[in-house]
């Protein structure tokens, strides 16, 4: 399969972000990867950790022609982000497939805005948790890895849009590690898309957050970090932490804590937490709160 006809709906996205950004610190504050032309009128979807909290936004096209830009919404539950172009793009939409019907063995191409593009094939299909409160029930998983992985463009063979690349990770297998990419799945859009174009976030309650960082070791979870300001903070969840028990349910993985977190109620519910500090137990009552609070609204430019 080959990537070219496509190509020309695939621009290269730079963002500029503010030093006081709750973000900054974490993601910095020039951010570049890519994105997909979704609509003719020059709507682009990419993943949200490149324009989260940018004040400036550029897009690129294959020929070098620079285009402003303006961040619609980034949804945090699936990690899209939209950006609307300021100016005429003049490019051609890529079409959304059917990420469901993409099994394991399907060749793809995942495809930058440099028109760096690598033919791979799809190697799993699982859940993915993120240590950053996130989790994806069905993430998409491909090899080899792309280089700038970044909010490009995941295409089936029937040159649809079926994903838009996250993270660079390794996977082991049969005693070798290799390099994959995960994908978000673009079914997880559909839904929300208009709820993003005309509210700036999906019409569903935000999720509790918490600020904590943690990582899983042995089905334990175990807190890496807290974020500055954060409700985790606040309550006193430090790092080295590990996390036994949410309202007297015990935690079994990192996947397990979100989903308990989550239950708990929307953003604001007081989550009651047990916790193994230095061998001994403790518990904590953290306040959550709604991430999208600590972070600053985008201002049309």
């Amino acid at each position: 399969m080959t990537a070219a006809p496509f190509l020309r709906s695939i621009v290269a996205v730079r963002s500029s972000v503010p030093e006081d950004a709750f973000t900054a610190e974490a993601l910095g504050t020039m951010r570049e990867g890519s994105g997909v032309v979704i609509r003719d009128d020059g709507l682009v979807l990419t993943i949200g950790y490149l324009i989260t909290e940018a004040e400036e936004i550029w897009l690129t096209d294959h020929a070098g022609r620079v285009v402003p830009a303006h961040a619609l919404a980034y949804d945090q539950e699936t990690g899209f982000g939209l950006v609307q172009a300021l100016g005429d793009l003049s490019l051609p939409a890529l079409p959304l497939g059917d990420a469901a019907a993409a099994g394991v063995g399907d060749a793809v191409t995942l495809a930058d805005g440099q028109g760096h593009a690598v033919q791979a094939a799809i190697v799993a299909r699982q859940e993915f948790a993120g240590y950053w409160e996130y989790l994806l029930d069905d993430a998409i998983f491909t090899a080899p890895a792309h280089p700038s992985w970044g909010g490009a463009a995941l295409i089936d063979a029937e040159g649809r849009l079926v994903g838009i690349g996250s993270l660079r990770l390794q996977m082991a297998k049969g005693g070798e590690v290799a390099d994959i990419n995960m994908v978000v799945p673009i079914d997880l859009l559909v839904p929300i898309l208009d709820d993003l174009l005309t509210r700036g976030r999906a019409d569903r309650p935000p999720r509790p957050w918490l600020g904590a960082f943690s990582a899983e070791s042995n089905g334990a979870v175990v807190v890496m970090s807290v974020a500055d300001g954060s409700p985790a903070e606040k309550a006193g969840l430090r790092r080295g932490d590990v996390i036994s028990d949410i309202r007297n349910e015990e935690v079994e993985g990192l996947a397990d804590f979100y989903r308990k977190v989550w239950d708990s109620g929307a953003a604001g519910t007081e989550i009651p937490m047990r916790v193994v500090r230095d061998g001994r137990e403790a518990w904590l009552r953290i306040r959550s709160a709604d991430r999208n609070d600590f972070l600053k609204r985008p201002q049309l430019q």
